[in-house]
């Protein structure tokens, strides 16, 4: 028999389920706890979901987008799976649309909304921060890092990506989920703790007295989630934040957990995965430093990060993950900046 070679971050992994729950339907992945999944209008088409039963009714985690196509999804699994009782609580990871954009929605019907504080309130504040075309502040961030003239000329007439488009608006009010502290979901008690660099304090919940993880897109088997540097916080670290958080999370895993992420499928393999996803960013900058052999900008620092074909679609997620990292090496003293007489910025190795 041929050996199968095993991709990149999923090595050293176990998944219990092959395939994913189809549309509509769940999976029970451990005793009152059911995994859905939405779709999401993109190439990482899906985000997963989970439903922890309550005397009641459930706590949903994480919600994927507000559009009519999830909203019938999500009726579905109320009347089907759920055997037609309510979803009393919403804990959302973090504040990405596709973990929060039917929060409001289900907030307005009585649910509980639980969140970090930095996750609701950066939700809260781009659902209300519409843009009809990207400021000058965005273009001029930019352009300062060596965008493409093209894509920038482009983006810049086109009306960008809003919170509003697929997120539901959110009532004033939520519960606070804080680092350290034990909260109570579906019979089952959980610590939660704090990751960072995909997402500013994005919630991780580890069962205390049992196996299971609830992981967002902090603990991603296979891929390894956008860290991008955002003209919302110009001056920020993401690649620093990521390494710090791997290494946070450390201590709390064990090979037997199972963990529920927020994309692909769940698995067991935790200590092995974080050091895979710690190491994932070091080699990559350790490449990206040998590439600084000539003075890069921005956009010229794909190559040594990505190992497909940056298209359109990819560009903005590709440029601003690149800039993260160049940033870092920057704050190393890995990487020495300077300024072109356009105002574009240059890297190259110290």
């Amino acid at each position: 028999m041929k050996d199968v070679e095993i991709p990149d971050g999923y090595a050293g992994l176990d998944f219990p389920w092959e395939a994913p729950p189809p549309e509509g339907e769940a999976i029970e992945v451990a005793e009152g706890v059911l995994w859905a999944r939405l779709p999401l209008p993109m190439a990482l088409d899906h985000v997963n979901i989970y439903f922890l039963r309550e005397p009641g009714g459930w706590t949903m985690v994480d919600t994927g987008f507000d559009t009519r196509r999830t909203r019938a999804i999500v009726g579905a699994l109320e009347a089907g799976p759920l055997g037609g009782l309510p979803i009393q609580r919403v804990l959302v990871t973090h504040h990405h649309p596709d973990h929060i954009g039917l929060a409001g929605l289900l907030q307005a019907r009585g649910a509980e909304l639980l969140a970090t504080r930095t996750a609701w309130l950066m939700a809260r504040m781009l659902v209300l921060d519409e843009q009809p075309l990207p400021t000058s502040e965005t273009l001029d961030y930019c352009r300062r890092w060596g965008m493409d003239p093209e894509v920038l000329a482009r983006r810049a007439a086109e009306r960008p990506f809003n919170f509003a488009d697929v997120v539901a608006p959110l009532p004033v009010g939520f519960t606070r989920i804080a680092e350290d502290e034990t909260l109570e979901l579906g019979g089952r008690c959980w610590r939660v703790a704090r990751g960072d660099g995909h997402a500013p304090e994005h919630a991780v919940l580890f069962e205390t007295e049992g196996d299971l993880v609830l992981g967002g897109d902090q603990l991603l088997p296979g891929i390894s989630p956008n860290l991008g540097l955002y003209p919302t916080e110009a001056n920020g670290d993401p690649v620093g934040d990521w390494l710090a958080a791997c290494a946070r999370l450390a201590p709390l895993a064990r090979a037997d957990q199972l963990v529920l992420p927020g994309h692909k499928t769940p698995y067991r393999g935790l200590p092995t995965r974080l050091a895979s996803l710690r190491d994932n960013h070091v080699t990559a900058l350790n490449r990206l430093e040998d590439h600084l052999a000539t003075p890069r900008t921005g956009g010229e620092c794909f190559a040594p990060l990505f190992k497909r074909r940056v298209d359109d679609g990819m560009y903005g997620l590709a440029f601003f993950e690149a800039i993260a990292h160049l940033r870092h090496l920057h704050l190393q003293g890995r990487a020495i900046r300077e300024t072109r007489a356009d105002g574009v910025w240059t890297f190259r190795a110290a």
